[in-house]
């Protein structure tokens, strides 16, 4: 068996055929510069791998070496960032709680200044703020093949905020079940990190229940490092898979994934939580089918998912899935993790779509090339910054950091901010963006691609994108072009 000492315990990796675990902690810049000069990657003190593990490949040693950086730099802004989140937060928060902008200079005044609560039904995150539409779009209704995306898109967006807050759109605005919040363990991380929530509604005769995983955070260094990172477990059968992304679905240390395991009921693992809650619901309903669906990190988890009830040979629960549906979901393991749930997806006959939206650069992390390890799988739904889709086998420009494609992606950061002050007027009210929205646009100024990855232009697709891309079958092709 193999052990690894991690922050003083002692884990067992026999769970897997192979591991590579990046730990940029304690890294120094001349144990990055070694990283370089030497294929003995094994001895660097910062990755954990089997004994003897060697990198001929220098390009993939500079890829690992610009991830570890990566990491280091957003492991330090850690607090800072969390800070500048807290401060986006509170004060549209703060003016809103208060009656708007008069009523605070009131309240000011007389000494009845409100505080924002943050498990108040109304309280926003940087996510709501960003977008602040609940309602679902009343013209797509639900024999129209939008429908379960432009619905899963939501619910992706919703897992952002409280429970409260969830709750009460769930139930108030869609008119549906809430089943539930789920703030789920961590074995490595010993926290909650894993969040989302449970609901149900008709979709048609057909009782259609959903499961949203909360994603990135744009204030959390965590959640972004995570993106960035390159550490993998090889799992018997499946392939390799990106470690921080099983670790957050529920891997137990030292078991891997067991088919069941003992829970104190303080410490749910989201993988097997869900499991369990759906197997109930279902047990009460077998006519009932389930969707899965997240944004970013959430994308990344719902991919995981159905591979984990796959591999614990859940087929009745896998025969009622009725699709997964991803938005800006990052690269979450290698080719042959891609052909397993291939086949995952062929035998039990579930829709795929992952939805990609012009030049968001979740989906094209981690760095992707012909000797790395990160694939995509299956078809792209891909959308323009004029929504208009193809179905592709991969997103245009798929990594990010491409020379070639900087000036073509600034060109279209300044067309999306121009656009934020038209779509009210083309499209109607509720594609009017908020002040928050359009300060990330600005951002794209600097950083193109990041305000690409929000939901409101996710949530834009589904409204305004062609009816005929969203059909069961992922092979249908568009013959929109694609910008």
């Amino acid at each position: 068996m193999a052990y690894t000492e991690i922050s003083g315990t002692t884990c067992d990796k026999s769970f897997c055929e192979d591991h590579l675990l990046l730990s940029p902690k304690d890294v120094g810049l001349w144990d990055l510069m070694k990283l370089l000069l030497s294929k003995n990657i094994g001895k660097r003190k910062f990755i954990d791998s089997p004994d003897g593990t060697t990198e001929e490949s220098l390009r993939r040693r500079i890829v690992i070496f610009i991830s570890i950086l990566a990491q280091k730099v957003l492991h330090g802004v850690y607090k800072p960032l969390n800070w500048l989140g807290s401060a986006v937060e509170f004060m549209p928060n703060f003016r809103h709680v208060n009656g708007g902008f008069f009523n605070l200079l009131s309240n000011i005044v007389s000494g009845k200044l409100v505080l924002p609560d943050k498990e108040s039904p109304e309280y926003l995150t940087a996510i709501g703020l960003w977008d602040i539409r609940r309602d679902l779009d009343d013209r797509i209704k639900h024999e129209d093949p939008r429908y379960t995306s432009a619905l899963a898109i939501m619910a992706a967006k919703a897992a952002y905020e409280n429970e409260a807050y969830i709750k009460e759109t769930v139930e108030k605005h869609w008119k549906m079940e809430f089943l539930g919040f789920f703030n789920c363990w961590n074995d490595y991380e010993e926290d909650y990190t894993t969040q989302g929530f449970m609901w149900s509604g008709n979709y048609g005769n057909i009782e259609l229940i959903g499961v949203s995983f909360r994603g990135t955070s744009p204030f959390n260094a965590k959640d972004w490092s995570s993106d960035v990172d390159l550490s993998w477990y090889e799992l018997p059968g499946i392939g390799k898979v990106h470690a921080g992304f099983l670790k957050a679905l529920g891997l137990q240390k030292s078991k891997g994934w067991p088919n069941d395991i003992q829970s104190d009921g303080q410490k749910p693992y989201a993988y097997y939580e869900i499991r369990q809650k759906l197997k109930e619901r279902l047990e009460n309903n077998p006519n009932a089918k389930f969707l899965i669906t997240g944004h970013s990190l959430g994308a990344a988890l719902s991919v995981i998912f159905p591979a984990i009830l796959a591999h614990h040979n859940e087929t009745k629960l896998l025969s009622k899935l009725e699709g997964v549906y991803t938005f800006g979901q990052p690269r979450v393991g290698d080719n042959k993790f891609g052909e397993y749930m291939k086949e995952v997806l062929v035998t039990h006959d579930l829709r795929y779509h992952r939805f990609v939206y012009c030049n968001d650069l979740v989906p094209r992390v981690p760095f992707d090339s012909s000797d790395l390890y990160f694939k995509h799988f299956g078809d792209c739904h891909y959308y323009n910054s004029f929504y208009k889709g193809q179905v592709l086998p991969e997103e245009p420009n798929k990594n990010y950091f491409s020379i070639l494609t900087m000036i073509p992606k600034f060109a279209n950061a300044i067309w999306e901010l121009l656009r934020s002050f038209i779509m009210y007027y083309q499209n109607g009210p509720e594609y009017l963006e908020t002040y928050t929205c359009r300060s990330w646009r600005v951002v794209g100024l600097l950083f193109a691609g990041l305000p690409a990855h929000g939901p409101p232009d996710y949530v834009n697709l589904t409204r305004l994108g062609s009816p005929e891309l969203f059909m069961t079958s992922s092979s249908v092709q568009s013959t929109n072009g694609v910008n």
